[in-house]
């Protein structure tokens, strides 16, 4: 099983209403939830563990998981509210405002995290949740109890207004990459991750040798690159498509690389620490003809296998 471990939330999406002014329509949503979800349609085995309230919201999301074959028997449940993120939307780009405080997925703390079984052999991590505390102290306890033995993957999608302390999240976020197998990175995000001068080929070594075995780069409508830690490097177009929006795109991508990687038998650590370069391609362009999919209808509606 691959365990999404993160934010499940409520992403409020305009839609127009008789009055002639938007109203908010409740989808649910969040990065690693977009990606769990994405995972169950494309068929493979995968679970979430994340903070789920037993409010109206909170409800929808585990009837949400359920229905796209999630399994959710490592969900953290509590009476705190539902985090909720209001989307608005510029020619297809999405932006957000979040209202997170006190929320059932922020408040989850080192000793919630519980106990995996022998199934779970990778692990998934990403979104607001390595951001917000106390949960991203909890997501990054988990990393150093279990990441020894399964894999790891990690894509920080870096959203600076959620850092309160840059220090303590920088070294927060160093400690997990270590720790990890694949990283996934927007260029944007490589670039506020490695400060230092440099070609993104210079970049993406330093990271490499930091510990990971994969670096996944996305480039928006360039594409993606994938550079591995003993030196190959892997260039895949983006996928033609006509964009409605762009929510959840990156976290379907990454759905689409990590789905296949696990049918080639490829999601191991030690798989992963000699991975052809073949392989990486394959994994690359699933992941994204899964999100030229997810961006030609409106929401964080990733498809199923049958569709692609």
């Amino acid at each position: 099983m691959i365990l999404c471990c993160g934010e499940a939330l409520i992403d409020m999406i305009p839609a127009p209403t008789t009055t002639g002014r938007d109203g908010f329509v409740p989808h649910a949503g969040g990065a690693v939830f977009n990606t769990a979800i994405a995972l169950g349609r494309l068929g493979a085995e995968v679970g979430m563990l994340t903070g789920l309230s037993t409010d109206m919201f909170g409800q929808q999301l585990r009837a949400a998981l359920t229905d796209s074959h999630v399994d959710t028997s490592h969900v953290i449940t509590s009476d705190r509210p539902t985090t909720l993120a209001f989307v608005q939307l510029t020619n297809g780009h999405a932006t957000y405002s979040f209202f997170d405080e006190n929320t059932a997925g922020r408040m989850l703390t080192p000793d919630d995290m519980p106990a995996l079984s022998a199934q779970v052999s990778a692990l998934y991590f990403g979104g607001i949740s390595l951001a917000c505390e106390p949960g991203a102290d909890a997501y990054a306890a988990l990393v150093a109890r279990e990441g020894a033995n399964r894999a790891v993957i990690i894509d920080p999608n870096i959203r600076p207004g959620f850092i309160r302390d840059e220090a303590r999240f920088r070294a927060r976020l160093a400690s997990m990459i270590e720790c990890a197998d694949i990283i996934k990175v927007s260029d944007e995000d490589l670039d506020w991750i490695d400060t230092d001068q440099g070609s993104l080929a210079q970049k993406a070594g330093r990271i490499l040798a930091s510990g990971p075995s994969v670096l996944i780069v996305t480039r928006g409508g360039e594409g993606a690159i994938g550079f591995l830690r003993g030196g190959g490097v892997v260039d895949v177009p983006a996928q033609k498509a006509t964009i409605v929006d762009t929510v959840g795109a990156g976290d379907t991508f990454n759905a689409g690389v990590v789905a296949r990687l696990s049918e080639l038998g490829a999601l191991t650590k030690e798989a992963l620490k000699a991975l052809p370069e073949d392989t990486l391609r394959e994994a690359l362009v699933h992941g994204a003809q899964v999100a030229a999919v997810t961006v030609a209808r409106a929401g964080a509606n990733p498809p199923w296998a049958h569709e692609l």
